[in-house]
């Protein structure tokens, strides 16, 4: 009986925490529950950003690369919706010439590899890149995730102290990594659409997007998961969500003169 007491604690504990933490993302405007604050994720990308680019092989020595990312990205910061975040915005290459992958780090660093940046057509292919990455920062994905795995960690603690059997633990632990990936999948999604969004306000054209999911199917073909198991949608399901998320912005279509 103690066992359990200690157990509904825990539980308790872990669910006030969660759903005591909820505000309100003044760029998108969602309802939040965030483990951290903007100057919390800031200090945390400033101090994760040197040694995520030590493991993936350093910073790209090549100044062409460099000077383009970091004024595509400067633009994007810049000239869009993104200005009005608190985030510290700054853009790297990576070095490595066969990872193809771009991501952002909480608080505003942006990387992307060398591999991806060589397969991209266009400036506004590489604005499309860059600007999902800002809006994973300006979404706050890296705190909802923190705060979700807190919770998860916490339930799934408070279920092996409850009953002592470590299967419903390891049970736990799948369970909860499963319902990260959905949300994971779902942090993708609304990325697009924000990329779609800083893109436009950019002066970019946002069909360009669509050229970069062409690339990452490309190079996914051949060693891809079932989408359920996996933390991004397949680069064509995004396609079709892409087309209708700019539709929706543009019903009467694109305007002319954004740079493609």
């Amino acid at each position: 009986m103690a066992r359990w007491i200690v157990a509904l604690l825990i539980a308790i504990a872990s669910l006030v925490a969660y759903f005591g933490t909820t505000s309100e993302n003044p760029i998108t405007g969602e309802k939040q529950r965030v483990a951290l604050k903007p100057d919390e994720e800031i200090a945390l990308g400033l101090k994760s950003a040197p040694e995520m680019a030590a493991q993936m092989g350093g910073l790209s020595r090549s100044p062409q690369a460099r000077a383009l990312v970091e004024r595509v990205g400067a633009t994007l910061a810049r000239e869009s919706i993104a200005a009005k975040s608190p985030y510290r915005f700054s853009f790297h290459v990576l070095a490595d010439p066969r990872t193809i992958n771009a991501f952002a780090l909480p608080g505003g660093p942006v990387f992307i590899t060398e591999g991806l940046l060589r397969q991209l057509k266009s400036e506004a292919e590489l604005a499309g890149v860059l600007g999902h990455e800002i809006g994973h920062v300006i979404a706050r994905h890296s705190s909802e995730h923190l705060a979700k795995a807190k919770l998860t960690q916490g339930l799934i603690g408070a279920a092996t102290i409850g009953t002592g059997d470590y299967t419903t633990a390891q049970i736990g632990q799948m369970v909860g990594s499963l319902i990260n990936m959905r949300y994971g999948r779902d942090d993708e999604l609304e990325s697009d659409a924000l990329g779609i969004r800083l893109m436009a306000e950019a002066g970019y054209d946002p069909r360009a997007m669509i050229g970069v999911m062409e690339t990452l199917a490309k190079a996914s073909s051949g060693s891809r998961q079932p989408e359920f198991f996996s933390s991004h949608p397949h680069p064509e399901n995004r396609q079709t969500r892409i087309r209708e998320e700019i539709a929706k912005r543009f019903p009467s279509g694109v305007p002319e003169g954004l740079k493609k």
